[in-house]
């Protein structure tokens, strides 16, 4: 039985894994079990970390288990829809001037998007620059964050798309966690080169809120796009 494990490093919220490297955990473990293409990672409880999280993978699904907590579930969907085209290198860049105040930000030591994790973290910082239907940064992932063969592994993609979807909501006004994340990633790029991270809202129906983001590089090549669900705090 597979197992995946999140160091303390990678979280979201306080205590708890960041939810888009859960998933895209899961997605990298489903692939090397044959399951290409696009998948869809519900979480049914907040996943931990510091802690071995069992996968029971059978017909095309997946399972994510702590102890008797069914943490989230997994499965191959269809190919996503075509993001939208990227933003400029110069208009992404713009993004991080409109990021809100770390005053304002509900959990400032997320390992992706929060403002005090400036030595350790992304430091993804998606904002809203003149003008563009969505938030938008640049972000230039470190070598650490790739494989041996110097590609940005899957799971810190994931992480990447993370965040930036909450931004589109408006998360610094209504915080929010990640209830389901639909994924692809087409290409992993080498690390060192920057890219462009961007996220647009979808649609609000009460609590529940929908955002896509996507990651390019400059040059606007679309290499991962996610379609997200984040469930509004009470």
């Amino acid at each position: 039985m597979p197992q995946i494990f999140v160091p303390k490093r990678f979280n979201g919220p306080p205590d708890t894994a960041n939810g888009g490297y859960v998933a895209g955990l899961i997605a990298s473990e489903m692939r090397k079990a044959g399951m290409g293409g696009a998948i869809e990672v519900s979480l049914r409880a907040p996943p931990p970390v510091e802690a071995a999280m069992d996968l029971v993978i059978a017909d095309g699904a997946c399972e994510c288990r702590h102890g008797e907590t069914v943490v989230g579930a997994a499965r191959r969907v269809e190919t996503l829809g075509r993001a939208p085209a990227a933003p400029s290198l110069d208009v992404a860049a713009q993004g991080r001037d409109n990021f809100p105040p770390a005053a304002d930000h509900a959990f400032p030591h997320c390992f992706v998007c929060g403002p005090a994790r400036s030595e350790d973290g992304l430091c993804i910082f998606t904002g809203r620059p003149h003008g563009y239907d969505g938030v938008t940064d640049v972000w230039t992932p470190e070598a650490d964050y790739a494989d041996a063969e110097g590609l940005v592994r899957e799971e810190v993609l994931w992480a990447a798309l993370d965040c930036p979807g909450a931004f589109a909501i408006g998360f610094q006004e209504r915080p929010m966690v990640l209830g389901r994340i639909r994924g692809e990633v087409l290409r992993r790029p080498e690390a060192g080169a920057p890219l462009i991270v961007a996220a647009w809202h979808l649609y609000d129906d009460g609590r529940k809120h929908g955002a896509a983001s996507a990651l390019f590089t400059a040059e606007g090549e679309l290499l991962a796009q996610t379609e997200q669900l984040w469930i509004e705090l009470k």
